[in-house]
């Protein structure tokens, strides 16, 4: 190698140092950093295609298969980064927009509906959406309850709390028809749908509302957050230490989606304008994921979708790993399902920025470019077939080095701590067994599947649950992948020659069994200590023990419970049967301490009448979270990957 050979990684390097503190809200400089990955990537991809898939004819006809078919592959993985990378050169912030808009008085104020539609949900979880959406700062609102399980105690628990409840005599078109079926017997001039596991914050429709003085809107959406953690931080114990999985599409890829007028409607957490639904006949029922369709149908009638990126409100993500395919299955599969209808992205009415972004390139490609890049040291290794026509370390370093040192560099920029590439991988790569065969069914047979909810609340999680289906794929690929490494190792046995490729290929392997020791641990549900999940709170709070007033803080709490400080030096470790808690916005609360050590007690609450649906307004205002914003530093992350692999 030469020093020309590293003239390109330098030139990456010294792009992204001069525009590493530029401004992320300008889209001329996300747009330029962009170009600079599509431009390495396009040189990239013309090398490949020029010098190194032709094979001498020696090596024969399967050798030269294999090279063609992986540059394909190379292809469907570098239009998915292009269409990312499209998506994210332009972003847009409408907080101060919102801002605006929610001082405007409206007098009278417009009637908004509430939909909570729900089918099997229990009512640990129903009942936070239903206090949250009656706690909506609206004057003219009405809550509906829709109960397409059709259960005799939900009609009585919305009798009690003076809630709307609509129930119909069959389940066609599933979670669509259930909103078909309100809008057909309400008459709210716009409409709030939140999945019954989401709660709204107070703020909601002040914050949301104001959007629709313009008569071309037909949906706002909001980011869906949430108050539990998924199964990829729990399973991997990064519970503390790293965001939930959807966060990069939250909140990144959705605003800069609507930098493009390309938002679109996720189901839960959106408000809607009655007259647009109306327009297109209601909620679409062709596909699995009416959400998505819905604004495909409005944007031919001339309505958009906006996206106000702001926390308001918080849900469930996939409690267990049942649940995350449950989930991830219906959304493919409804993206699939969308490119035979009419009213999908091919169908007539809509711009080609429009087409190429509402296009689900992602559920395509990203499973068989996961797998093939897992394959391809295994193929190399066991049988000799070379990825490509190898010239020299120094072109790869030319060439493709810098490819993907501007795509790390730039996911880095625009996305921060929301991204690490080791665990993203791993996700992605535990995903892709499941996923893939769900892809290949969808493009066969789109149709036909039915609606399936995703499984939430107490009845979710039965015990620590396995994914043994993937984690045997996951065994047979790590033992091919050591088989390989082994053989070579000695003379008498290697299937390949010592040349310079052979070093790329051990690397390439050792980091692909590092990312399936973290997929197989995927595979196992990790614990679940609580079954309410806790919010940071630290508020000062009185006690009251056997008529002693100790001060305290209220660390944290859940509606089960709580952690308590004590700020006196005062503390005992024998257990009082109870105690009372002055809680701010709740009143005084009896406590059952169930452990105290060195003035920390542990309890749960003791309900009196109401105080229950008082803890859960107040925890469900917007005001506590206990999200992960930003991975706390790879150090951490790696060391606690560590631990859960092969413990302390």
């Amino acid at each position: 190698m030469t020093l020309i050979d590293f003239l390109p990684l330098l030139l990456v390097v010294a792009i992204y140092l001069l525009f590493w503190d530029a401004t992320k809200s300008r889209n001329s400089n996300r747009a330029f950093l962009s170009l600079i990955s599509v431009v390495f990537g396009v040189t990239y991809l013309g090398w490949r295609l020029l010098e190194t898939v032709v094979l001498p004819p020696e090596l024969g006809w399967a050798n030269q298969a294999w090279t063609i078919g992986l540059w394909l592959v190379e292809v469907l993985a570098f239009i998915e980064v292009g269409i990312f990378l499209l998506i994210m050169s332009r972003t847009n912030e409408r907080s101060a927009q919102a801002d605006a808009l929610s001082k405007r008085k409206r007098d009278p104020s417009p009637a908004v509906d509430i939909f909570i539609p729900t089918y099997n949900e229990p009512i640990d979880v129903l009942e936070k959406t239903i206090i949250g959406a009656q706690n909506i700062d609206w004057p003219n609102k009405k809550v509906w309850v829709l109960d397409d399980g059709r259960r005799d105690w939900l009609r009585d628990y919305c009798s009690g709390r003076h809630v709307g409840y609509l129930t119909r005599p069959d389940n066609a078109h599933a979670k669509a028809g259930n909103l078909n079926h309100a809008l057909a017997n309400t008459s709210g001039e716009f409409v709030c749908i939140f999945d019954a596991d989401f709660v709204p914050f107070p703020g909601f429709v002040q914050r949301t509302i104001g959007f629709f003085d313009d008569p071309s809107v037909g949906i706002v959406q909001t980011p869906q957050h949430f108050y539990n953690k998924d199964p990829i931080q729990t399973n991997l114990s990064i519970s503390q230490d790293y965001p939930d999985e959807q966060r990069l599409f939250f909140d990144e890829m959705a605003a800069s989606r609507d930098a493009w007028d390309a938002a679109f409607c996720c189901g839960s957490c959106s408000i809607q304008r009655r007259a647009a639904l109306d327009v297109v006949g209601g909620v679409p029922t062709e596909s699995i994921t009416e959400d998505l369709l819905s604004t495909l149908v409005m944007l031919r009638q001339g309505y958009k979708t906006l996206y106000l990126n702001e926390r308001l409100s918080m849900g469930l993500a996939a409690e267990s790993i049942q649940g995350f395919f449950v989930q991830r299955e219906r959304w493919c599969r409804g993206a699939i399902q969308s490119l035979f209808l009419p009213s999908g992205p091919l169908g007539p009415g809509l711009n080609a920025i429009q087409r190429i972004l509402f296009f689900p390139t992602s559920w395509l490609i990203q499973y068989t470019v996961r797998i093939m890049l897992i394959l391809i040291p295994i193929v190399y290794l066991l049988t000799g077939m070379i990825p490509f026509y190898f010239t020299s370390i120094g072109d790869l370093v030319f060439f493709q080095a810098p490819v993907f040192l501007a795509f790390f560099l730039n996911m880095r920029w625009l996305v921060g701590g929301k991204y690490m590439p080791l665990v993203s991988v791993a996700a992605s790569v535990f995903a892709s067994f499941r996923m893939f065969p769900t892809v290949v069914a969808s493009l066969i047979k789109p149709f036909g599947t039915p609606f399936k909810v995703t499984p939430k609340g107490s009845s979710s999680v039965s015990g620590r649950g396995a994914e043994l289906f993937t984690f045997y794929q996951i065994l047979v690929v790590i033992g091919l992948t050591v088989a390989g490494l082994l053989i070579n190792v000695q003379l008498e046995t290697a299937v390949i020659r010592f040349d310079e490729f052979y070093p790329i290929a051990v690397f390439w392997s050792a980091f692909n069994l590092m990312v399936l020791v973290l997929a197989a641990l995927l595979c196992f549900e990790g614990p679940r200590f609580r079954r309410e999940e806790r919010f940071d709170v630290h508020e000062t709070v009185e006690l009251e023990l056997n008529d002693t007033q100790i001060e305290g803080e209220l660390v944290d709490a859940s509606v089960d419970g709580c952690k308590i400080q004590l700020v006196s030096a005062w503390w005992s470790e024998a257990l009082p049967p109870t105690m009372i808690a002055n809680i701010p916005e709740v009143g005084a609360v009896r406590l059952k301490p169930i452990r105290v050590n060195r003035g920390a007690i542990a309890a749960t609450f003791e309900y009196d009448s109401g105080q229950r649906d008082l803890m859960i307004a107040k925890l469900f205002s917007g005001r506590y979270r206990n999200q992960v914003v930003d991975v706390s530093g790879f150090a951490t992350i790696l060391a606690r990957l560590w631990r859960r692999a092969f413990g302390n």
